[in-house]
């Protein structure tokens, strides 16, 4: 450099400190900037885009700074829904500003919180029309950077620096840079039936090829040859009009799917698009047989390729020629970590040929003896439309699972495939330039490519001659075939998630005006060639091995060129020039469509409405649904609903009208008089999608006249109660006004009821027991809590009853009584041997209660000596009732009469026998008096676990079933004493001396006591029954069931209060079954006929409800602190290793030595098992896993949890019980042997401690494997740990580096853990493929049948298969 006058060099120390002061200048500029940027408020403005449907749910954020210009605005807005400026306008969506519909000028010059933006809030604006017209979008060409399909996008922005956010198929809901309608593309989407992506994307493919959618539309249906449901050409060819002409967004392929022959199941079932373009074309082909299209997929799709093995010592050569209809490239070769960079790179591996050396040599029929070859692949013949499937899904053969690969494989727009045909490799052969690559691709190639048969034609329209022409015209021919092998790319299907499954769509450019598309089942929309390289697959960076698994799932799989030839390339068919028979059918699906319109038409001007009516003479509720058109009349719609209740033969047509009703309630709102011309749309309000209230209609008889229901009107239910027959009658409607008084609503019921009004009681029920008697006149109807429907009871006797206080009325206690009761339906037990007997026992004392102790020593000397449990229980209890009986007698005040009482229980003296006699099948009833210890509280603390349904709602019974024929109640109280047991002890303590060392020295809270256990005596602890003075209602009478319910079974009709506990509505029902309630169980029964037992005595029948129905069962009812336990035999070594056993009986206190004494003996009766009692164990049972060893001194609910419905474990053991002591741990071990490929018994191995060293030396002492050489694995999942023999060796974590059994990994700390174990030094046994594939099968099988899960199979595929005849189950043979 030169310097001259005007500019002299400075020193470098200046330059150096002149430079430092700028950068400084310059630092602190941009830090003011900041600062000041910082401190000014910023407005978050969130935009809606309701111009278009697609983007009514997107939303763009912008966050601006306060001083920003309201054109500033308009730009930004622009720039990022992708709209030209000037063509939208921005409407406020919220705030103070919501009601001002003006658009926000444009050119204004305020700044946006001029505008009445507001800082640190969300301000929401609509982005709306301008003057009518739909927003311009912005041109391709406008965006300057990279970044402009991402400036468009609908949506937040991703954030910079992130990885991967800006490609736009992370998901299958993705979005373009370009939203754009049907009506801008001008092209129709598919609807996807549920997971037919595969479908949609194939479909649409082929309907952009004009050749392929030319020759279709060439083919023309003959209907008398074929149904044209089945015809799958003809359903593509329906399909294709209306992809060209509908006017819908998306249209259905439910036709198209019918004619395959496929059902809805089929929808549910993802394919992969390569195997189902080949199944189709297949069918095409079949259906296409002797027509002009019969080789049309020949002539489009197939090519030819050389198989070729050639001596290298000779120069022989043999060879077929194979066709295909696609080639399969491999994305990554077997064996190698690095995958081809680009399907030029595929396709030069798929034609590398391999050598044939070594144990591999070819068999020369030249040289007659083996010699190296080289075998391989050459192209003869290109088609003109050139599928290239992307082979992604591979099997892993380390997890034994279907993988993909999602490596990055660039495609070119043109392709250029003249440098692959014909190659011929003349180098010497290299074993290092081969690979695996051709060996599969051959297999590919032979599995995957041949459609059709082998053709020997040599050297017909292949483009080169094999042997006929001489080497000059060879490479003539093949010089102009090269020449004319450049294909442009027009689809690309791209597959989005995993080998497991995932989502279909495709790219295809369009042949009229080269703009790519992204069909996306029902969207389509604009793409640029940029969308198109981002399905390559891979990502940004490079990560190694492990690229295939960092990288983006959505890549391309499957690609489709054409041959670039001006001579064949053909265009879409115009209108005019389609044949005849597809105007015709172009003309018909039109109109089809335009009449679809107008049905939709109909149906959104079609008002839906619940319909109900009364049948005027089955008395039943029907319920329907009317369809009327807004426009019809209410005269119209009651003919309507007239013939759609089928009233025809019932009432006439003019004793019929409609009226507004509302279903919840049970209430009439109004009447429509005077308005039988008016339109339903009108008096409905609008034609809506549900109704906030119903329609009734209303029938009446030719001699009544309507009554007018006014809006404002309340309905009441009126009963009249008679109190001398205590009766109920069934409701009469009256309609009154809220503001009315009660006075004036006692005159409305007595003109309706005429009874009179002067001494009418009025008791208004208005919820469940809140039975309110109306006793202030002047009070409005509104102030005592009426509604839109109520019901009332009245009484208007001039019985003295009504000067009595309300509570303690005969009213109150009726209604009450009403208002609880429920039906029951309880199915009886067969009788066993002994009922008869007992059953004597209570006849006589009903009959005599003076002499029941009489009647008592009779039966103990009938008895004899024996004092079964079952034989003390029977006297005490009628010991019970005989003093029930006294006690009644001597507190009788008068009202009944001794032999009023004695009938009573006469009545019951044989419910279940014949009926013999008038008096067996009156009526029987039962009033008892019940004690019960907190009236307000008759719900125990704790629920059953059956009485699942928990309904409080009322019941109304008839007015025979209320009505009782008896004046008096009959009281049964219960004596004091406990019931005597065969052992001496009490009835509520006959667990006492058992559990005493579990209470001892325990305080007793709330959480101990025994109310909190699984069951409740029916006596509490001082032998009480449980209960004050109140009285349950108690009625039955025998009942004849359905057919079905079982022949010869006996039933009762049940009335009860369901305010009974258990325990007493189980001693009701005794003298039906004919043993104490402590000899029956009660099980409800559910609508799918389960059965549950009700085990909590002191719990009342409020959980159930009218209908319900009960099943007695015989068997000893549990006592409190018992508990019911299932027993199963444990068998390790079985394939079904849980087996039942019986149910047994353990109390609270009891110690696991007195359950097994016990058990003993049933056993012995019940299972043919005889045993000892230190021959076999008790042990936990969690599902079918085995757990802790319960010893002989461990105590229920002190050291063992116990709980109803419990299960327990019963292991028989083989020698001396070894578990003494809770330190030792049983485990449970397991040899494999890998040389032999199979597993060992289990054998039980006792641990004094958790030690390892300890588990390895008693695993060398029951094995005689060294020591040192035993290795162990804990098994996985639940017992018994199956696992397939081919992973086992490998999967299970062998010799875990830990010294004690209860740490990771391990976790052992309870009995009943899975050990396997192994001679290290033991090698595995080689398997061959055939063996490997037979075991393979073998251990499928039986893990399939143990249910457990088979870890190397993958799910059973069903095949995809297109049935010709439209009949799958005709072709059930071809698998």
């Amino acid at each position: 450099m030169v310097p001259s006058e005007e500019n002299q060099l400075v020193p470098k120390e200046d330059m150096f400190w002149s430079c430092r002061q700028s950068i400084f200048a310059e630092m602190k500029k941009k830090f003011s900037q900041v600062e000041s940027a910082a401190e000014e408020p910023r407005v978050l403005c969130i935009i809606q885009d309701t111009t278009n449907s697609k983007t009514v749910n997107e939303r763009v954020t912008l966050n601006l700074p306060a001083s920003t210009p309201l054109k500033r605005l308009f730009e930004d807005v622009a720039s990022k829904v992708g709209y030209v400026n000037g063509t939208f306008d921005l409407m406020w969506g919220n705030g103070d500003n919501v009601t001002d519909t003006t658009p926000i000028d444009q050119n204004s010059d305020k700044t946006i919180l001029d505008a009445g933006f507001e800082p640190g809030k969300k301000n929401f604006l609509h982005l709306t029309d301008r003057d009518g017209e739909q927003p311009h979008t912005m041109p391709e060409d406008s965006g300057t950077t990279d970044d402009s399909a991402q400036d468009r996008f609908i949506g937040p922005l991703p954030r910079e620096g992130s990885v991967g956010c800006t490609n736009d198929y992370v998901s299958q809901s993705y979005s373009y840079s370009s939203v754009l309608s049907k009506s801008e593309t001008g092209y129709v989407g598919l609807v996807n039936q549920a997971m037919t992506c595969y479908l949609n994307s194939l479909l649409q493919t082929l309907f952009m090829t004009p050749e392929f959618r030319n020759a279709l539309y060439k083919w023309e249906f003959e209907e008398s040859e074929e149904d044209p449901v089945t015809s799958i050409p003809y359903q593509l060819q329906r399909l294709f009009v209306l992809l060209q002409t509908s006017k819908k967004r998306a249209i259905e392929t439910t036709d198209v799917t019918r004619s395959f022959g496929w059902d809805s199941s089929e929808a549910w079932q993802q394919h992969d698009v390569q195997e189902l373009c080949r199944v189709m074309f297949d069918a095409l082909e079949q259906k296409w047989k002797q027509t002009e299209q019969a080789d049309l997929i020949n002539q489009l799709y197939q090519g030819k390729l050389k198989d070729y093995v050639r001596c290298l010592e000779c120069g022989y050569e043999g060879w077929r020629i194979d066709t295909y209809l696609d080639i399969p490239l491999v994305i990554r070769p077997y064996g190698s970590n690095q995958a081809f960079a680009s399907v030029e790179e595929a396709l030069h591996a798929f034609i590398q040929p391999e050598i044939l050396d070594g144990p591999n040599q070819y068999f020369c029929e030249r040289c007659k003896k083996k010699c190296d070859a080289r075998k391989g692949l050459r192209f003869l013949h290109f088609p003109y439309l050139l599928t290239l499937q992307l082979k992604r899904f591979d099997f892993d053969y380390t997890t034994m699972h279907r993988i993909k690969l999602n490596d990055r494989m660039t495609f070119p727009e043109e392709l250029d495939m003249s440098v692959f045909i014909d190659v011929e490799d003349e180098k010497s052969p290299q074993t290092e330039s081969c690979t695996d690559s051709g060996a599969e691709n051959e297999g590919s190639c032979h599995s995957d490519q041949m459609s059709n048969d082998f053709s020997n034609d040599d050297g017909v329209d292949e483009g080169i001659c094999l042997e006929s022409n001489s080497a000059a015209e060879r490479l003539s021919k093949a010089g102009s075939e090269k020449s004319s092998l450049l294909y442009e790319l027009f689809s690309v299907m791209v597959h989005s998630g995993s080998a497991a499954g995932g989502h279909y769509y495709a790219c295809i450019k369009s042949f009229s005006d080269d703009q790519w598309y992204s069909f996306n089942d029902q969207h389509v929309s604009k793409i640029t060639q940029e969308d198109i390289k981002k399905t390559y697959g891979g990502s940004s960076g490079s990560r190694g091995y492990y690229s295939s698994a960092f990288a983006s799932s959505t890549n391309a799989y499957m690609l489709i060129y054409r041959l670039k030839d001006p001579t064949r390339n053909a265009k879409f068919l115009e209108a005019h020039e389609y044949p005849e028979h597809i105007k015709q059918l172009v003309q018909k699906e039109r109109e089809l469509e335009e009449q679809e319109k107008r049905q939709r038409e109909i149906e959104r001007n079609t008002c839906k409405i619940k319909l109900f009516c009364m049948h005027p003479t089955k008395q039943i509720m029907m319920e329907n649904k009317l369809e009327v058109h807004k426009d019809r009349t209410l005269k119209e719609a009651v003919e309507i609903a007239y013939k759609l209740m089928d009233l025809e033969e019932a009432v006439p047509l003019d004793c019929c009208r409609l009226v507004k009703y509302d279903e919840f309630h049970d209430y009439l709102e109004r009447s429509y008089e005077g308005e039988e011309d008016t339109p339903m749309g009108l008096l409905l309000g609008g034609v809506k999608s549900t109704y906030m209230f119903d329609l009734l209609l209303e029938t009446r008889r030719p001699d009544q006249i309507f009554q007018c229901y006014k809006p404002g009107e309340v309905m009441v239910k009126v009963h009249v109660v008679d109190l001398k027959t205590e009766s109920v009658a069934p409701p009469i409607s009256v309609r009154a006004y809220l503001n009315q008084t009660v006075s004036e609503f006692k005159q409305l019921i007595s003109k309706a009821t005429h009874l009179p009004a002067e001494t009418m009681r009025v008791v208004l029920e208005r919820c469940y027991n809140d039975l309110r008697l109306l006793n202030v006149s002047s009070k409005t109807l509104k102030a005592e809590g009426f509604f839109r429907s109520n019901k009332v009871f009245i009484e208007s006797s001039e019985s003295l009853d009504r000067h009595v206080a309300y509570t303690d009325s005969h009213l109150w206690k009726l209604l009450d009584r009403h208002a609880n009761t429920i039906r029951l339906y309880v199915s009886l037990p067969e009788q066993s041997p002994g009922s008869q007997f007992r059953r004597a026992v209570y006849q006589k004392s009903s009959g005599d209660s003076g002499n029941l102790d009489e009647a008592c020593e009779r039966v103990k000397g009938s008895v004899g000596n024996m004092k079964s449990v079952e034989a003390i229980l029977e006297e005490s209890t009628e010991k019970l009732k005989s003093l029930s009986l006294q006690q009644q007698q001597e507190g009788d005040n008068g009202d009944s009469s001794k032999s009023t009482e004695a009938s009573d229980f006469e009545n019951i003296e044989s419910p279940l026998n014949e009926v013999d006699s008038s008096a067996s099948t009156e009526n029987r009833e039962l009033e008892n008096q019940i004690q019960i210890s907190d009236p307000e509280n008759l719900q125990s603390e704790e629920r059953s676990d059956s009485d699942v349904n928990n309904d409080r709602s009322t019941s109304s019974v008839d007015s025979d079933i209320l009505s009782s024929s008896h004046s008096s109640d009959t009281l049964c109280n219960v004596d004091n004493a406990p019931l005597p047991l065969a052992n001496g002890l009490d009835s509520h303590s006959i667990t006492s001396s058992r559990r005493s060392k579990a209470n001892q020295g325990k305080k007793e809270t709330w959480d101990t006591a025994e109310e909190d256990s699984g069951t409740d005596s029916e006596y509490d602890e001082s032998g009480k029954s449980r209960g004050e003075a109140q009285y349950m209602y108690f009625k039955s009478e025998p009942y004849t069931a359905d057919e079905g319910s079982g022949e010869g079974q006996k039933w009762l009709m049940v009335h009860v209060d369901k305010r009974i506990t258990l325990s007493a509505f189980k001693q009701h029902l005794e003298p039906f079954v004919g043993v104490p309630s402590s000899h029956f169980k009660v099980f409800r029964v559910y609508a799918s006929n389960q059965e549950f037992e009700s085990v909590r005595l002191n719990e009342t029948l409020s959980s159930f409800s009218d209908d319900n129905k009960i099943t007695i069962r015989l068997g000893r009812a549990l006592k409190k602190g018992e508990y019911r336990v299932k027993v199963y035999q444990l068998l390790v070594n079985e394939p079904e290793p849980c087996k039942f056993l019986l149910d047994a009986v353990f109390a609270k206190g009891m110690t696991v030595r007195q359950s097994k004494e016990e058990l003993l003996p049933q056993l012995r009766e019940q299972c043919g098992l005889d045993l000892t009692i230190d021959r076999f164990r008790l042990r936990k049972k969690t599902w079918k896993n085995p757990g802790t060893v319960f010893l002989d001194y461990h105590i229920y609910e002190e050291d063992i949890n116990i709980s109803s419905n419990w299960e327990v474990f019963l292991e028989i053991l083989d020698g001396v019980e070894k578990m003494k002591s809770m330190s030792q741990l049983a485990v449970l071990s397991r040899r494999w042997r890998p040389s032999e490929m199979k597993l060992d018994s289990f054998q039980e191995v006792v641990l004094e401690s958790s030690s390892v060293e300890e588990l390895r030396e008693k695993l060398s002492e029951i094995s005689g494997i060294p020591l040192e050489n035993i290795e162990f694995a804990k098994g996985r999942g639940t017992f018994p740990c199956d696992i397939s023999i081919l992973e086992i060796h490998q999967d299970l974590d062998w010799n875990p580096k830990v010294s004690t059994l209860n740490v990771w990994p391990l976790y052992i700390c309870d009995d009943g853990a899975v050990i396997f174990y192994r001679d290290r030094t033991e090698e595995l046994m080689e398997l061959t493929d055939e063996q490997r594939n037979e075991l393979m099968k073998k251990e499928s099988s039986r893990l399939q049948k143990t249910g457990h899960r088979v870890t190397y199979s993958p799910r059973k595929e069903k095949a995809l298969k297109i049935y010709l005849d439209g009949a799958p189950n005709k072709d059930l043979t071809q698998d």
